[in-house]
Protein backbone atom coordinates (compact mmCIF):
# COMPACT_ATOMS: atom_id res chain seq x y z
CA UNK A 1 0.00 0.00 0.00
CA UNK A 2 2.78 2.56 1.10
CA UNK A 3 4.59 1.68 -2.38
CA UNK A 4 1.18 1.76 -4.47
CA UNK A 5 0.92 5.72 -2.56
CA UNK A 6 4.05 6.90 -3.83
CA UNK A 7 3.89 5.09 -7.04
CA UNK A 8 0.46 6.85 -7.55
CA UNK A 9 1.56 10.13 -6.49
CA UNK A 10 5.07 10.23 -8.28
CA UNK A 11 2.93 9.35 -11.43
CA UNK A 12 0.81 11.98 -10.77
CA UNK A 13 3.26 14.94 -10.75
CA UNK A 14 4.80 13.61 -13.78
CA UNK A 15 2.04 13.53 -16.09
CA UNK A 16 1.15 17.08 -14.27
CA UNK A 17 4.28 18.42 -15.40
CA UNK A 18 3.61 16.97 -18.74
CA UNK A 19 6.97 14.62 -18.87
CA UNK A 20 7.14 10.68 -20.68
CA UNK A 21 8.61 8.11 -18.22
CA UNK A 22 11.66 8.42 -20.76
CA UNK A 23 11.82 12.74 -20.39
CA UNK A 24 11.62 12.15 -16.84
CA UNK A 25 14.32 9.10 -16.54
CA UNK A 26 16.68 11.60 -18.24
CA UNK A 27 16.08 14.50 -15.92
CA UNK A 28 16.46 12.60 -12.85
CA UNK A 29 18.72 10.22 -13.53
CA UNK A 30 18.02 7.02 -13.79
CA UNK A 31 16.07 4.25 -16.15
CA UNK A 32 12.86 4.55 -17.70
CA UNK A 33 12.51 1.00 -16.44
CA UNK A 34 13.15 2.32 -13.37
CA UNK A 35 10.38 5.07 -13.23
CA UNK A 36 8.29 2.19 -14.54
CA UNK A 37 8.60 0.03 -11.88
CA UNK A 38 8.46 3.04 -9.25
CA UNK A 39 5.23 4.11 -10.74
CA UNK A 40 3.50 0.75 -10.43
CA UNK A 41 4.60 -0.31 -6.77
CA UNK A 42 7.27 -2.78 -7.89
CA UNK A 43 9.89 -0.79 -6.69
CA UNK A 44 10.63 0.79 -3.68
CA UNK A 45 12.72 4.71 -3.57
CA UNK A 46 15.19 4.79 -0.98
CA UNK A 47 15.43 8.47 0.65
CA UNK A 48 17.54 9.97 -2.12
CA UNK A 49 16.10 8.55 -4.61
CA UNK A 50 12.69 10.60 -3.49
CA UNK A 51 14.13 13.66 -2.99
CA UNK A 52 15.93 13.05 -6.52
CA UNK A 53 12.92 12.91 -7.83
CA UNK A 54 11.48 15.66 -6.56
CA UNK A 55 13.87 18.29 -7.66
CA UNK A 56 13.81 16.29 -11.07
CA UNK A 57 10.06 17.31 -11.15
CA UNK A 58 10.52 21.09 -9.27
CA UNK A 59 7.81 19.67 -6.72
CA UNK A 60 7.76 22.04 -3.54
CA UNK A 61 9.38 21.57 -0.53
CA UNK A 62 5.51 20.93 1.09
CA UNK A 63 4.68 18.34 -1.52
CA UNK A 64 8.25 17.11 -1.39
CA UNK A 65 7.35 16.14 2.46
CA UNK A 66 4.14 14.19 1.24
CA UNK A 67 6.15 11.88 -1.49
CA UNK A 68 8.50 11.35 1.46
CA UNK A 69 5.75 10.34 3.93
CA UNK A 70 4.39 8.02 0.95
CA UNK A 71 7.60 6.50 0.09
CA UNK A 72 7.74 5.14 4.28
CA UNK A 73 10.34 8.02 5.52
CA UNK A 74 10.07 11.08 7.57
CA UNK A 75 9.72 14.78 6.39
CA UNK A 76 13.21 16.52 5.57
CA UNK A 77 12.28 20.15 4.93
CA UNK A 78 10.62 21.70 8.36
CA UNK A 79 7.83 24.27 8.35
CA UNK A 80 8.84 27.38 11.09
CA UNK A 81 6.24 29.56 11.99
CA UNK A 82 7.76 32.91 11.75
CA UNK A 83 7.80 33.95 14.98
CA UNK A 84 10.51 31.02 15.54
CA UNK A 85 14.35 32.78 16.75
CA UNK A 86 15.41 30.12 14.15
CA UNK A 87 13.76 32.52 11.04
CA UNK A 88 14.92 35.93 13.04
CA UNK A 89 17.06 37.01 9.96
CA UNK A 90 13.80 35.93 8.03
CA UNK A 91 11.77 38.42 9.76
CA UNK A 92 14.41 41.00 9.75
CA UNK A 93 15.10 40.85 5.57
CA UNK A 94 11.21 41.23 5.43
CA UNK A 95 11.06 44.08 7.70
CA UNK A 96 13.52 45.50 5.85
CA UNK A 97 12.20 45.44 2.76
CA UNK A 98 8.35 46.54 4.11
CA UNK A 99 10.09 49.76 5.27
CA UNK A 100 12.44 50.36 2.24
CA UNK A 101 9.36 50.38 0.00
CA UNK A 102 7.71 53.38 1.90
CA UNK A 103 6.18 55.61 1.33
CA UNK A 104 4.88 53.23 -1.20
CA UNK A 105 2.82 50.03 -0.18
CA UNK A 106 4.40 46.72 0.56
CA UNK A 107 2.81 43.63 1.76
CA UNK A 108 3.74 40.42 2.67
CA UNK A 109 1.47 36.81 1.61
CA UNK A 110 1.94 33.15 1.88
CA UNK A 111 1.55 30.90 -0.89
CA UNK A 112 -2.03 31.29 -1.11
CA UNK A 113 -1.98 35.20 -0.55
CA UNK A 114 -2.93 35.30 2.65
CA UNK A 115 -1.83 38.18 4.26
CA UNK A 116 1.18 38.37 7.13
CA UNK A 117 2.40 41.44 6.96
CA UNK A 118 2.22 45.14 5.31
CA UNK A 119 3.76 48.23 5.70
CA UNK A 120 2.10 51.67 6.67
CA UNK A 121 1.87 52.34 3.00
CA UNK A 122 -0.20 49.55 2.38
CA UNK A 123 -2.42 50.62 5.36
CA UNK A 124 -2.91 53.84 3.79
CA UNK A 125 -3.71 53.20 0.64
CA UNK A 126 -5.89 50.32 2.22
CA UNK A 127 -7.74 53.22 4.27
CA UNK A 128 -8.09 55.24 1.20
CA UNK A 129 -9.60 53.17 -0.73
CA UNK A 130 -12.03 50.89 1.31
CA UNK A 131 -11.53 51.90 5.48
CA UNK A 132 -9.64 50.37 7.78
CA UNK A 133 -9.51 46.84 6.89
CA UNK A 134 -10.56 44.66 4.00
CA UNK A 135 -11.86 42.38 6.05
CA UNK A 136 -12.49 44.70 9.40
CA UNK A 137 -14.84 41.94 11.50
CA UNK A 138 -13.14 38.56 10.52
CA UNK A 139 -10.50 37.13 12.57
CA UNK A 140 -9.68 35.18 9.80
CA UNK A 141 -6.53 36.35 7.92
CA UNK A 142 -7.36 38.68 5.04
CA UNK A 143 -6.92 37.51 1.51
CA UNK A 144 -5.67 39.48 -1.11
CA UNK A 145 -6.44 37.50 -3.96
CA UNK A 146 -9.90 37.64 -3.10
CA UNK A 147 -10.45 41.22 -1.87
CA UNK A 148 -9.53 41.99 -5.09
CA UNK A 149 -11.52 40.05 -6.69
CA UNK A 150 -14.61 41.24 -4.27
CA UNK A 151 -17.26 43.76 -5.00
CA UNK A 152 -16.48 46.51 -2.50
CA UNK A 153 -13.03 47.17 -4.85
CA UNK A 154 -14.54 47.40 -8.11
CA UNK A 155 -16.12 50.93 -8.32
CA UNK A 156 -12.59 52.39 -7.49
CA UNK A 157 -10.75 50.21 -9.57
CA UNK A 158 -10.89 51.53 -12.92
CA UNK A 159 -9.58 48.56 -15.50
CA UNK A 160 -11.07 46.13 -12.75
CA UNK A 161 -11.54 43.81 -15.54
CA UNK A 162 -7.91 43.70 -16.88
CA UNK A 163 -6.12 43.19 -13.44
CA UNK A 164 -8.64 40.37 -12.23
CA UNK A 165 -7.83 38.60 -15.32
CA UNK A 166 -3.81 39.45 -14.70
CA UNK A 167 -4.53 37.89 -11.06
CA UNK A 168 -6.50 34.71 -11.95
CA UNK A 169 -3.78 33.26 -14.18
CA UNK A 170 -1.56 34.27 -11.64
CA UNK A 171 -3.46 31.97 -9.11
CA UNK A 172 -4.33 29.85 -11.99
CA UNK A 173 -0.62 28.79 -12.30
CA UNK A 174 -0.06 28.84 -9.26
CA UNK A 175 -2.27 25.97 -9.08
CA UNK A 176 -0.33 24.31 -11.39
CA UNK A 177 2.64 24.72 -9.59
CA UNK A 178 2.10 23.67 -6.57
CA UNK A 179 -0.17 20.49 -7.44
CA UNK A 180 -2.42 21.30 -4.59
CA UNK A 181 -6.26 21.07 -3.50
CA UNK A 182 -5.61 24.26 -1.20
CA UNK A 183 -4.50 26.86 -3.98
CA UNK A 184 -7.18 24.81 -6.49
CA UNK A 185 -10.22 25.71 -4.75
CA UNK A 186 -8.63 29.49 -3.84
CA UNK A 187 -8.93 29.66 -8.10
CA UNK A 188 -12.59 28.26 -7.94
CA UNK A 189 -13.84 30.47 -5.57
CA UNK A 190 -12.12 33.50 -7.10
CA UNK A 191 -14.11 32.39 -10.42
CA UNK A 192 -17.24 32.17 -8.68
CA UNK A 193 -17.24 36.00 -8.04
CA UNK A 194 -19.98 38.25 -9.98
CA UNK A 195 -18.94 38.89 -13.41
CA UNK A 196 -15.22 37.56 -13.49
CA UNK A 197 -13.71 37.61 -16.52
CA UNK A 198 -13.35 33.95 -18.28
CA UNK A 199 -9.87 32.68 -18.22
CA UNK A 200 -9.79 31.82 -21.96
CA UNK A 201 -10.82 35.77 -22.80
CA UNK A 202 -8.19 37.09 -24.57
CA UNK A 203 -6.97 40.91 -23.40
CA UNK A 204 -7.43 43.57 -25.80
CA UNK A 205 -4.13 45.36 -26.52
CA UNK A 206 -3.83 48.71 -27.18
CA UNK A 207 -1.04 49.97 -30.00
CA UNK A 208 1.07 49.55 -28.81
CA UNK A 209 0.88 48.08 -25.23
CA UNK A 210 2.39 49.91 -22.05
CA UNK A 211 5.43 47.89 -20.82
CA UNK A 212 3.35 46.95 -17.41
CA UNK A 213 0.14 46.42 -16.70
CA UNK A 214 -0.48 49.42 -13.99
CA UNK A 215 -3.51 49.08 -11.47
CA UNK A 216 -5.61 52.45 -12.01
CA UNK A 217 -7.72 53.59 -9.01
CA UNK A 218 -9.85 56.51 -8.78
CA UNK A 219 -11.56 57.65 -6.40
CA UNK A 220 -12.97 61.06 -5.93
CA UNK A 221 -10.70 63.82 -6.97
CA UNK A 222 -7.44 61.36 -6.43
CA UNK A 223 -6.40 58.88 -9.46
CA UNK A 224 -3.55 56.48 -8.54
CA UNK A 225 -1.40 54.31 -11.11
CA UNK A 226 0.18 51.22 -9.45
CA UNK A 227 2.30 48.62 -11.13
CA UNK A 228 3.72 45.52 -8.46
CA UNK A 229 6.64 43.85 -8.25
CA UNK A 230 6.95 40.41 -6.60
CA UNK A 231 9.89 38.87 -4.88
CA UNK A 232 10.59 35.54 -2.92
CA UNK A 233 13.43 34.69 -0.95
CA UNK A 234 16.42 32.62 -2.98
CA UNK A 235 17.67 29.18 -2.07
CA UNK A 236 14.56 28.63 0.90
CA UNK A 237 15.15 24.79 3.01
CA UNK A 238 12.30 25.56 5.11
CA UNK A 239 8.32 25.26 3.41
CA UNK A 240 7.23 28.53 5.53
CA UNK A 241 9.79 30.20 3.70
CA UNK A 242 9.59 28.96 0.33
CA UNK A 243 5.80 29.91 0.45
CA UNK A 244 6.63 33.48 1.41
CA UNK A 245 6.26 36.82 -1.49
CA UNK A 246 6.90 39.78 -0.98
CA UNK A 247 4.68 42.21 -3.18
CA UNK A 248 5.71 45.93 -3.89
CA UNK A 249 4.03 48.77 -5.54
CA UNK A 250 5.06 51.28 -7.22
CA UNK A 251 3.64 54.46 -8.73
CA UNK A 252 3.17 54.52 -12.20
CA UNK A 253 3.46 57.82 -12.58
CA UNK A 254 4.59 61.14 -10.96
CA UNK A 255 1.19 62.04 -9.95
CA UNK A 256 0.61 58.76 -7.90
CA UNK A 257 4.32 59.30 -6.50
CA UNK A 258 3.14 62.76 -4.94
CA UNK A 259 -0.11 61.20 -3.44
CA UNK A 260 1.81 58.91 -1.25
CA UNK A 261 4.41 61.59 -0.55
CA UNK A 262 1.90 63.45 0.71
CA UNK A 263 -0.12 61.03 2.93
CA UNK A 264 3.43 59.98 4.85
CA UNK A 265 3.64 63.78 5.63
CA UNK A 266 2.76 65.26 8.41
CA UNK A 267 -1.03 66.90 8.32
CA UNK A 268 -2.97 68.61 6.91
CA UNK A 269 -2.55 65.56 4.21
CA UNK A 270 -3.69 62.18 4.46
CA UNK A 271 -5.48 59.01 3.00
CA UNK A 272 -9.43 60.37 2.73
CA UNK A 273 -8.85 63.45 3.84
CA UNK A 274 -8.98 67.00 1.30
CA UNK A 275 -5.90 67.86 -1.34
Amino acid sequence: MRQNRFGSRLRWWRRHRGLSQLDFAGMAGTTQRHVSFLESGRAQPSREMVLRLATALDVPLRQQNALLLAAGFAPVWRERDLTEPELAMVNHALDYMLEQQEPFPAIVVDRRWNLLRANAGAGRLTTFLTGPSPNPVSTAPVNIAEWMMSPELRPVLVNWQEVAMQLLRSVQTDAMTDGTQETADLLQRLLTYPSVPDLSQMPVLEEPPPPVLAMHFRKGQTTLRLFTTIATLGTPQDVTVQELRIECFFPADEATSQVFKEWASPPPYGPGMAR
